[in-house]
């Protein structure tokens, strides 16, 4: 996993990559919707609730920020931006 932060002129963009197998292309748009889970066979009780990621967006986006994520095989990045 690689955290980074950079300064830009107004706001702070904060970049999580990590590796792995990467999020399904029709599955990345909802990966911030609560309750959705990308890995629907899962066990509930081992796995998350899908809320986790709604909770980023709501205090984000309420903070005057965005948020976002892009996948590829081998590599998944979440940023977040937020006012500076």
């Amino acid at each position: 996993m690689v955290l980074s932060a950079e300064a830009r002129r107004s706001q702070v963009l904060v970049s999580i990559t990590n590796s792995g197998d990467g999020i399904p292309a029709q599955d990345l748009p909802h990966v911030f919707e609560r309750f959705y889970r990308v890995e629907k066979s899962r066990d509930p009780t081992r796995g998350g609730a899908g809320i986790g990621l709604a909770i980023v967006k709501q205090l984000v986006e309420s903070s005057g920020g965005q948020v976002g994520a892009e996948s590829r095989e081998g590599s998944t990045r979440f940023w977040f931006s937020l006012p500076a």
